[in-house]
C-alpha cells in the first residue's frame, strides 16, 4: 500500500554569485509517496532528508564547480561548499534536491514533487516533478545522484583530485537500512526430566 505524504523544510544557505556571497533562507516543500512497508525504514528515510538539509546543507555556500578559486578560499575557511554544474539559481538548486533526497531515501521514500522559494528569489516558487528532473542534462556521477550525504563533486585542480568535502557514511549517523542483529545471549535451560 502507498501512501501520499507532505512535509515542508527550511534551511538557510549562502550562495556565491559574481563575486558576491549572500545568504539566502529556503522554503522547500515535498510531495511523497512511501514505498517500503516498514515503518523503520520510513523513519530513517525520512530522517536522512532531515539530517541532509539541517546538517549538510544548513550554513553551507551554494558555488559554481568552476568557480576553483572561491571554491578553495571557502574550504581553506572551513566553510562547507555545495558545488553546482551551473549558477546557483533556485532553479538548479531545486532540481539538484529533487534528485539528491530521491537517491538518499534509495526507493524507501520517492519525492514526486519539490516546491522551492527563498528569500532571494523574492517569493518566487520553483516546482518540478520527478519526471522533468530525471530528464535533466548534468552529469550522472555528481553528488545530486549520490547515496550518500556529500554536497560536491571533485574538481581536477593542476592534475590533482581537490576532495571538497567529506563523504560520510549513513551508518555513522545512526541512519543506515540494515540494523545489526543484536549478539544472544548463551541460553541455559534447566528442565526436571532425568
Amino acid at each position: 500500500m502507498s501512501t501520499r505524504i507532505e512535509r515542508d523544510f527550511t534551511f538557510q544557505a549562502a550562495v556565491h554569485f559574481e563575486e558576491v556571497f549572500t545568504m539566502n533562507i529556503y522554503e522547500i516543500g515535498l510531495a511523497m509517496i512511501v514505498d517500503t512497508d516498514s515503518i523503520i525504514e520510513q523513519n530513517i528515510a525520512m530522517n536522512r532528508i532531515k539530517h541532509f538539509l539541517s546538517e549538510c546543507l544548513e550554513n553551507s555556500v551554494f558555488v559554481h564547480i568552476d568557480e576553483k578559486k572561491a571554491v578553495d578560499k571557502y574550504s581553506a575557511a572551513d566553510i562547507k561548499v555545495c558545488t553546482l554544474p551551473e549558477e546557483p539559481y533556485d532553479q538548479i538548486i531545486t532540481l539538484l534536491l529533487l534528485l539528491k533526497l530521491n537517491a538518499i531515501t534509495e526507493g524507501r521514500l520517492h519525492i514526486t514533487d519539490i516546491v522551492l522559494k527563498s528569500v532571494l528569489s523574492d517569493g518566487v516558487k520553483f516546482s518540478y516533478d520527478i519526471e522533468s528532473a530525471l530528464s535533466n542534462s548534468f552529469d550522472s556521477k555528481g553528488w545530486w545522484n549520490a547515496s550518500s550525504s556529500s554536497i560536491s563533486t571533485k574538481i581536477l585542480k593542476k592534475d590533482k583530485v581537490v576532495k571538497i568535502t567529506k563523504n560520510t557514511d549513513w551508518a555513522s549517523f545512526g541512519l543506515e537500512w540494515v540494523q545489526k542483529p543484536h549478539k544472544k545471549a548463551a541460553e541455559i535451560i534447566f528442565t526436571t526430566e532425568k
